[in-house]
């Protein structure tokens, strides 16, 4: 600490002035605890200021002649650099994210990241693709694009249980994403009652949060940039009548899609063959738009803006090849033996006549 006594004209003090350090030009005490000074600012200018005994904590001899020198450490700069450097790298490389991933994408999955998804602002999206089209892959990319783009910060994966741990490697090993998986252990010992707030990048088990009002409520206290949900046809609803029957998990689909700007559901089986369950599934991204109950005969909606789906038939490499062997479907006739045609007469008699009955009976 630097006492006022001790303040000479020459000095270069910092706590002067907020632009950086000054030059004393003259000092003159003004009583026993004030001085008066008269210094030049780094900007060159000429000012003068009381300087009080209070303020002497604030005090200290500059110890370069300049605000910024060429002294500091070069690695250190370097660091700095690379850093702005890869911050813009999507201005000037629109698909950086392949670029900085250990992964050789396929051109079905840089068009559904790059010209399907990503375009879309905010995202409100089915991506439907056969299952063995890397869904998983597509996800990662979109996650480390709107990272980079300063889109995403938080963001929730809500997956069957049973995938979590694989979603967690995949993201890890091939987009260097730390994602924790949440454990009800985590909320008990959450410092402000709420795991959710205290992660930005999370993955739940889908059947955890669907079947806990508790965990939910907390859910609702928060908000995401960007939620996942994997296996998403298990998000189903149906018609009785005119009147909608919600699963657990479909009202789960409803509440996640009101926390986040972008909702992304990814399935490879969207549509059970019940265009009114198909259209209850597509009001989790747009209520309004899917509100209700066609009328029979009604034209189907266009969904080609909500939805992409690709068949392994149309899933090629990058020389134009199949990435699937064409699939041929064909009757194959053989003879049973006697064994056999008895074996397959009684269980078909089995299933029409028997199967169920006991569900048929009062009590």
């Amino acid at each position: 600490m630097l006492k006022l006594e001790a303040i000479a004209k020459g000095q270069r003090l910092m706590g002067v002035h907020p632009g950086g350090p000054v030059e004393v030009l003259a000092s003159e005490p003004s009583g026993a605890d004030a001085v008066t000074l008269i210094y030049r600012s780094p900007a060159g200018t000429v000012g003068e200021r009381m300087v009080l005994r209070d303020e002497e904590p604030l005090l200290a001899e500059a110890t370069h002649s300049r605000p910024w020198t060429f002294l500091a450490s070069g690695e250190a700069f370097q660091l700095g650099a690379e850093a702005l450097r890869i911050k813009f790298a999507h201005l000037f490389d629109p698909m950086m994210a392949v670029h900085t991933s250990d992964v050789e994408p396929l051109p079905h999955q840089i068009s559904a990241v790059y010209e399907s998804m990503l375009p879309r602002q905010p995202l409100r999206y089915v991506l439907a693709d056969d299952p063995g089209a890397g869904k998983t892959i597509m996800a990662g990319l979109l996650i480390r694009e709107l990272i980079m783009r300063s889109d995403a910060q938080r963001i929730l994966v809500v997956t069957p249980g049973s995938l979590c741990g694989q979603w967690q490697d995949e993201l890890r090993d091939k987009f260097g994403l730390e994602f924790t998986i949440f454990a009800r252990e985590q909320q008990e010992m959450s410092s402000s009652g709420n795991a959710f707030a205290q992660h930005d990048q999370l993955i739940a088990r889908l059947d955890q949060l669907s079947r806990s009002e508790e965990l939910q409520e907390k859910l609702r206290a928060t908000h995401w940039d960007l939620i996942i949900v994997d296996e998403a046809h298990k998000l189903s609803a149906s018609f009785t009548g005119n009147e909608v029957k919600k699963t657990q998990r479909f009202q789960l689909g409803e509440l996640l899609g009101t926390l986040c700007r972008h909702f992304l559901l990814m399935t490879a089986t969207p549509h059970n063959g019940k265009e009114e369950d198909f259209q209850l599934f597509l009001s989790l991204l747009d209520g309004d738009r899917f509100y209700g109950k066609f009328r029979d005969g009604a034209r189907r909606e266009d969904v080609s803006d909500l939805m992409r789906r690709l068949v392994k038939e149309e899933l090629l490499k990058f020389d134009g090849t199949r990435l699937f062997p064409e699939r041929r479907a064909y009757t194959a006739n053989f003879d049973l033996s006697e064994a056999e045609a008895r074996l397959y007469h009684n269980v078909t008699e089995y299933v029409r006549t028997e199967m169920n009955r006991a569900e048929k009976l009062d009590g």
